[in-house]
């Protein structure tokens, strides 16, 4: 990097494929991205095996208990483009570092005492991961070469599901041991990680007198990633910089709300069962808080695998093959939940390919069906703004029906519906897209 620095080359500019390519995977970088990745959506589920627990110590209802992972998922919605100005403003490399630190104080909110503080540390942390999700894919598709963007980026989803899968599977344990807000705070030691870490990557940074502040400037919005990326290696939402009055048309173009449809359906379904599993388990099964957040966290570690399924379908197989796998993942998940909950273990191992791989279609399809650079960070942005906005009231949703109706027939039929919809919105937003193709 002192070489570069003595040659006058000028770090702020954007990286050319070419020189990417002469480099190999900056394995430090990639380290620190897939630890920081654990605390992007471990905190959200974290609370999830412990929720009677919560609900009976709060003395509150189901409805009011599911706006805990509703909190973070509105905060996406809301600060997405907030999150793109920051990372123009502090750089990549700083951006994360606030992410991670925002997580983390947020989980020592979370830990007071009160319903009140616990459902601000959520909004805190939803606030903090919103900045991760923006800036984790910049920093990848900057740093890694073009060829490995696609194995990166899917091992990072993979991540991000591993995150889900610990704290899913050993909240409940930890909570018989030292209680749900002991068992809660202790996970703060993954974040704790992923500041280290990154604190280090920082540090040598600055010794190798790399200027990481300006390396994203601005000069290169985070939506202009498109021409760097093959669409089929593509496995997660686009950075967003909503920007430019030539982007209004996209409104106009019917593939832009068909999208937004099927990324809230995609959302909706995904975080209201993320809640809502360890207590439906619990109750339809007669499983203890353990044994239920052990099942529900198949939910999670099956994703692992499926981030990896729809890049190779891509690369193998018709384009219409990767959206059908995910649509029939969610149909066979929400059906097989309402009509044989005695195999929820089969259903919820299927069903994770639809949450880890329906990402990676939808972001695909926008890739292909916008029409310049510009157009597909509007789009992304619009499409994530709105997704998360309606998809964050699966959970209460779900909670509310339960506690109206007294069991999960009502919740899961409404899954079931929902499950539809998306497979409507998705394959017709497919078809534009092989339209377009064509």
């Amino acid at each position: 990097m002192a070489a570069r620095a003595a040659s006058g080359v000028d770090r702020s500019a954007p990286v050319s494929l070419a020189e990417r390519a002469r480099h190999g995977i900056p394995w430090f970088v990639l380290a620190g991205v897939l630890v920081a990745a654990l605390s992007m959506r471990g905190p959200i589920v974290a609370p999830t095996p412990v929720l009677r627990d919560i609900e009976q110590d709060f003395g509150i209802g189901s409805a009011t208990a599911g706006l805990l992972t509703t909190a973070p998922v509105l905060m996406f919605a809301l600060l997405t483009p907030v999150a793109a100005l920051v990372i123009r403003r502090a750089g990549a490399e700083l951006a994360l570092m606030l992410s991670l630190s925002g997580v983390l104080l947020g989980t020592v909110i979370r830990a007071i005492p009160g319903f009140g503080w616990m459902l601000t540390g959520m909004f805190v942390i939803g606030a903090a991961v919103t900045i991760g999700n923006v800036v984790i894919p910049v920093i990848i598709r900057r740093d890694v070469p073009a060829a490995r963007v696609g194995v990166v980026t899917a091992a990072y989803v993979a991540t991000l599901n591993a995150g889900s899968l610990i704290t899913s599977l050993l909240t409940a344990p930890l909570a018989a041991l030292v209680g749900w807000p002991g068992a809660l705070l202790a996970w703060s030691v993954l974040t704790i990680a992923g500041i280290v870490l990154w604190g280090a990557h920082l540090r040598r940074s600055r010794r190798d007198r790399d200027r990481w502040g300006e390396r994203y400037s601005g000069d290169q919005p985070a939506g202009v990633v498109t021409r760097d990326l093959d669409p089929a290696t593509l496995t997660g939402p686009l950075p967003v910089v909503a920007r430019g009055r030539s982007e209004r048309a996209m409104t106009r173009r019917p593939v832009t709300w068909l999208l937004l449809a099927a990324f809230a359906g995609q959302v909706m379904i995904y975080y209201a069962l993320s809640t809502w599993l360890p207590t439906l388990t619990a109750d339809e099964l007669g499983l203890d808080a353990a044994a239920a957040g052990a099942l529900s966290s198949l939910f999670q570690g099956a994703g692992i695998v499926g981030a990896f399924m729809v890049p190779l379908l891509a690369r193998f197989t018709p384009a219409i093959v990767p959206t059908l796998t995910i649509c029939v993942s969610w149909l066979i998940l929400t059906v097989g939940m309402l009509l044989a909950p005695e195999l929820t273990w089969l259903w919820l191992t299927i069903g994770a390919i639809g949450h880890a791989g329906g990402f990676v279609v939808i972001f695909t399809t926008l890739v292909v069906v916008s029409r310049s650079d510009n157009e597909a960070a509007g789009m992304s942005a619009l499409v994530q703004g709105g997704g998360y906005g309606i998809g964050a009231l699966g959970a209460p949703i779900m909670g509310a029906l339960h506690e109206a109706t007294g069991g999960w027939t009502a919740p899961l039929g409404l899954m079931v519906l929902i499950a539809v919809l998306y497979c409507v919105t998705l394959l017709a937003a497919g078809a534009a897209a092989r339209s377009r193709r064509g």
